[in-house]
């Protein structure tokens, strides 16, 4: 066996769940623990391996949870400890690991630790932020929110400014500072020590600032938009002092078998890569992959930047792949919590194609819930409008509220999702055509398409652990071949609305999207069908 195999977080899929929307069980409209707790059996029967759970820590809500107050605890909007205390054991119990949020970058300005650090200049946690006097009665600089504004807000208790990358109620803590780290350091023990299986750490790159803070130069391609955007975050983004914060959020995890250490991180390949941290000495404890002490996994958000092109996407697949530090294992993502829905993206029948793309690649999928049922942004009126982000900027078009809307799991008037009058976001239009139970009964859905990838990516090492080679994209068509030690497979993925003939050597088609036909001769000259993609598994074993 591959020693890609022995690894859940590399031959399994990773589900994102955002609590506040996948399942009510008590009736107030909000989604909660006892919720996801549930619907662990739909999850295990999807044919996925892990869980990722946005943020359910006590938080003021200014950001739903991203806003944390308390790294240890479960806010009572989502439950108790003991009903996570439940979910995890009843993921366990059905082979499903269980990834937490973690906001390392900013705490709420209700947490305990900034209440301190407000209350005098003195305060022995008032260096645990960052703290900045006015210049000439201004902002300290121009470094700015990426809700957009100034990201300095003025204390009047203490006369100085202080720093926050998002929302004024978010401020940024000091990671130079040690009793920071530690503090961090410690929650993250708490939730290892309960038996939690990794975390994913938000906006990971944005840890540390510029030392001298020092003003970021204008954006020479600023043309309107997101104030955020008219600077180039030079000195509050990807600073080099984040790379020894990584790795020992890293050395930390490895202290535990077989976690997982997930990044946040939105940038160019060339760096992304680099917080893999490749290096020339084995970490201590347990390290499955010798001399890489960074993230296991840091976020590969590529797909959804990349224009859905044919031939784009097979020069991200070997520029990716290219990148990659030695012993580096890939990742994917197409949709999360702060992107659009991918049907509303690229439309429902590329996204039956992207599918199966991200389910055959080389390396870890990250799905989004609901995107196994082609799920769509739901229409939000300006009175419905949730999201700070687009509260602060209206009409811009940054609020993430269409793609947080409740979870479909059947056809009742507020889909299953909660028994309350009004959920606390609206529900996707068609959510009667689209639920899980009405998925359930068409053959060809949406849901069943998932299901048959899931399954037929489990069974077959080459397609969950092999190598990916001949990324070629002829004719607006995506190719590639995935190799194990027995097997070899095709993959051929139409991105057109047009009929396209192919070249291929002979094999037996396992697998379209049409789910139509399986197990059917193939020869060297097929058709492929408008927005189809097929597996097709070659007769040539490999060399």
């Amino acid at each position: 066996m591959s020693e890609h195999c022995k690894l859940w977080w590399r031959d399994g899929v990773i589900y994102q769940i955002y609590p506040r929307s996948f399942q009510d069980s008590n009736g107030d409209g909000v989604g909660d623990l006892a919720g996801i707790s549930s619907r662990l059996d739909y999850v295990a029967t999807l044919g996925v391996d892990a869980i990722w759970i946005s943020p359910f820590y006590p938080s003021p809500m200014a950001d739903f949870g991203y806003d944390v107050a308390d790294y240890t605890g479960v806010d009572p909007l989502f439950g108790t400890i003991d009903d996570f205390d439940a979910l995890l054991a009843g993921a366990h119990a059905r082979n499903l690991k269980v990834i937490l949020d973690f906001v390392p970058n900013h705490t709420s300005d209700q947490h305990p630790w900034f209440l301190e650090s407000r209350s005098s200049r003195d305060n022995p946690k008032r260096d645990w932020y960052l703290w900045r006097d006015g210049n000439e009665g201004r902002v300290p600089n121009n470094w700015m929110s990426n809700f957009g504004g100034t990201a300095w807000t003025y204390d009047e208790i203490t006369r100085q400014f202080y720093y926050h990358s998002f929302l004024t109620q978010q401020p940024d803590l000091n990671w130079r500072n040690p009793e920071v780290r530690a503090a961090i350091f410690a929650a993250m023990r708490f939730w290892l020590d309960k038996g939690v299986d990794g975390f994913r750490m938000d906006v990971l790159w944005l840890l540390i600032k510029d030392d001298q803070f020092r003003s970021n130069p204008p954006n020479p391609d600023f043309n309107g938009g997101s104030s955020f955007w008219s600077i180039l975050p030079t000195y509050t983004a990807d600073q080099p002092e984040t790379h020894e914060i990584v790795r020992q959020m890293r050395a930390l995890v490895d202290e535990y078998s077989e976690r997982v250490l997930i990044g946040e991180i939105y940038l160019p390949i060339d760096e992304l890569v680099r917080y893999y941290e490749p290096g020339d000495t084995a970490s201590s404890g347990y390290l499955e992959t010798p001399h890489l002490h960074g993230a296991q996994l840091p976020f590969n958000f590529h797909l959804i930047q990349t224009a859905w092109q044919a031939d784009l996407i097979a020069e991200l697949i070997r520029s990716y792949e290219a990148a990659l530090p030695p012993g580096a294992w890939p990742n994917w993502v197409l949709g999360n919590h702060d992107q659009h829905r991918l049907a509303t993206r690229i439309g429902a029948a590329q996204a039956r194609v992207a599918a199966m793309l991200i389910l055959t690649l080389r390396g870890t999928p990250t799905l989004y819930y609901g995107d196994e049922l082609g799920m769509t942004d739901a229409t939000i009126t300006p009175d419905q409008v949730q999201d700070p982000a687009e509260k602060n900027q209206p009409g811009q078009g940054f609020g993430r509220d269409p793609e947080r809307s409740p979870m479909l799991w059947d056809e009742t008037p507020n889909a299953g999702f909660t028994s309350a009058p009004t959920p606390w976001l609206p529900l996707v239009d068609e959510h009667v055509r689209i639920s899980v139970t009405a998925e359930e009964a068409a053959p060809r859905s949406f849901l069943h398409l998932y299901r048959a990838l899931l399954t037929l990516r489990s069974a077959t090492p080459a397609l969950h652990c092999g190598t990916v080679t001949e990324v070629i994209s002829p004719s607006e068509v995506l190719t590639y071949t995935r190799a194990g030690e027995a097997e070899r497979y095709q993959i051929h993925l139409n991105f057109t609305n047009e009929t396209k003939w192919i070249d291929s050597p002979k094999g037996t088609l396992i697998l379209s999207t049409y789910l139509d036909q399986q197990d059917r001769p193939w020869i060297e000259w097929m058709q492929l069908r408008p927005n189809e993609g097929v597996v097709i598994k070659l007769n040539e074993s490999p060399q």
